[in-house]
């Protein structure tokens, strides 16, 4: 029998619980144990709740117990929830985690611990919700040389902009509908802004490159000044607007980013709609894969979660290998960045932007009062440059 606590009783923790009463036979008959909540960490009572005698308020009874081998830490936040990590860690209880903000800032070191005392950190879950990506990163991939990541990370930011394409709302509206079908919280700035899809490229460029990428160095910019004039100027060019988080090897370094882009119906991630996430990975000898899926939810997550408590019970007092060093690395400016940019600007000072930028490619969506076009593939200083020339309604790069 595997003992498993669950810390968190929230959407993703009932969630885990509940993957494990569905299928508790496929879940046995695949490990060749049975695995069982012993235990359920939340500050609050569930009474009626089929597992209301499993429920505790104390970690110490957790801690106390010897027959707990695998701890599921579903609360989210950072604290206590690393706190309570690196305790399990020390003591040599395997951890699994969708906890994206503690994996981010504290990965490598947690993964170092696990590693000294003969238990796994694992955190399948904390990027893409049920997608399975840190496994193939970690296991199917390991014969690669990954040369980039490209991804719609975040369900909120592709939801709102799903809407904005396809029925031509405002941004305010669209992301008021998100949240009110629970896709957005009631504060969404780590959404909208691109924080919370930071963190999670930050985990995939860690695992990446083998080092350790900070959340906090990697460039961000938002959803909010997507306008549907955009998305007109977008539908001209046969193109949408998508929230991508990337990185990639460049000859000057290693370089993550996350924003808006255009891209044409060409590209794999062009379909991917709603809070729906996907990866795109490019392997120097395998060339292009992708995984795709729903990024986020109580089920998909909890899911992975799981997934990763069959992984640690699978190797007992073991290390599920993961490579992920402290050493931190060195990003590359978004100065150096080079792409082409959708641009747009007053029509009556079309011919101070073609003196600007140069060669550009104009673009009609029958807009009055504007001019705007796509620029040759420039570098983010040479756009900056040339835009402090001409006064810009809106700039969008594309892929």
């Amino acid at each position: 029998m595997v003992n498993v606590a669950v810390l968190g009783y929230g959407t993703v923790g009932s969630g885990v619980v509940e993957v494990m009463d569905i299928n508790a036979r496929e879940i046995s008959s695949r490990l060749g144990d049975d695995v069982q909540v012993k235990y359920i960490l939340d500050l609050r009572d569930f009474p009626g709740d089929p597992h209301e005698a499993q429920v505790v308020h104390d970690f110490e009874i957790i801690m106390a117990d010897p027959e707990v081998r695998v701890i599921c830490e579903t609360m989210g936040g950072m604290e206590p929830a690393y706190t309570f990590t690196r305790r399990a860690l020390e003591k040599g209880v395997s951890v699994c985690t969708s906890n994206k903000e503690v994996v981010a800032a504290h990965g490598p070191e947690l993964i170092r611990i696990a590693e000294d005392n003969k238990c796994s950190y694992l955190f399948e879950a904390s990027v893409g919700g049920g997608i399975p990506i840190i496994r193939p990163l970690n296991k199917a991939l390991t014969a690669e040389h990954i040369e980039s990541i490209t991804g719609i990370l975040n369900g909120t930011t592709n939801y709102v902009l799903t809407r904005m394409d396809e029925d031509g709302v405002k941004f305010e509206d669209a992301l008021k509908e998100a949240q009110e079908l629970g896709y957005a919280e009631r504060n969404p700035e780590a959404d909208v802004e691109g924080h919370d899809a930071a963190r999670k490229i930050a985990i995939l460029s860690s695992l990446m490159c083998g080092g350790n990428v900070r959340y906090e160095d990697i460039y961000k910019e938002g959803i909010t000044a997507i306008t549907p004039e955009d998305f007109k100027y977008a539908h001209a060019m046969g193109k949408s607007i998508k929230p991508l988080a990337m990185s990639r090897e460049t000859k000057e370094g290693f370089f993550a980013m996350v924003a808006p882009f255009m891209m044409d119906s060409s590209h794999p991630l062009y379909m991917v709609k709603d809070v729906y996430n996907a990866v795109f990975v490019s392997g120097n000898t395998l060339g292009d894969t992708m995984y795709y899926g729903r990024g986020a939810g109580k089920l998909p997550t909890a899911s992975a979660v799981v997934s990763d408590v069959v992984d640690c019970a699978r190797h007992p007092d073991k290390t599920v290998a993961c490579v992920w060093d402290e050493t931190d690395v060195s990003l590359t400016g978004i100065e150096e960045y080079r792409c082409r940019f959708f641009v747009r600007v007053p029509e009556s000072a079309g011919e101070a932007a073609r003196e600007a930028f140069g060669t550009v490619e104009a673009v009609d969506a029958g807009i009055s009062g504007e001019y705007a076009f796509i620029t040759c593939v420039i570098s983010n200083a040479e756009y900056e440059a040339a835009a402090s020339k001409v006064d810009v309604i809106t700039r969008i790069r594309v892929l």
